[in-house]
């Protein structure tokens, strides 16, 4: 009876979105490293492909984040519409790190992709994201 409990209780949790929250200042803080509303509507090469919005959302990123409502440069054109991308990104992805994902994980899975969290090339990546979360309190 006991194990039926903790369960329901594990299950009701888990389906209200209490664990591996991406938090509104851990998605700052991304948002802040990436140049945030000073790029909105501005696009730049990165690693070979272009990279657009306030969050620097890759073509292949948008895809994935299945937030289709407008074309992909039109999207990162607006901050809300860019935001709810990678949101989406991260409610299809993160829980391939942990099944409690926390900002780090957010971090470098937005920098890295699906596997980023596992990956070295995004440490310093997180650190920049962590040093912005310690700035403002933590995420």
């Amino acid at each position: 009876m006991k194990l039926c409990f903790y369960t329901a209780i594990f299950l009701c949790a888990a389906a209200s979105g209490v664990f591996g929250t991406l938090t509104d200042q851990c998605l700052q803080c991304i948002c802040e490293i990436e140049g945030c509303e000073g790029q909105l509507g501005r696009c730049r090469q990165d690693v070979g492909s272009l990279s657009c919005g306030p969050y620097q959302i890759k073509r292949p990123y948008y895809t994935d984040c299945s937030y289709g409502k407008n074309d992909w440069q039109q999207c990162t054109k607006q901050m809300e519409c860019s935001e709810n991308c990678v949101r989406s990104y991260m409610r299809r992805y993160a829980t391939r790190c942990t099944p409690n994902p926390t900002c780090e994980d957010y971090a470098r899975i937005h920098n890295g992709g699906p596997r980023g969290c596992r990956s070295s090339s995004t440490v310093g990546y997180w650190n920049k994201v962590n040093a912005c979360c310690n700035r403002n309190g933590g995420c």
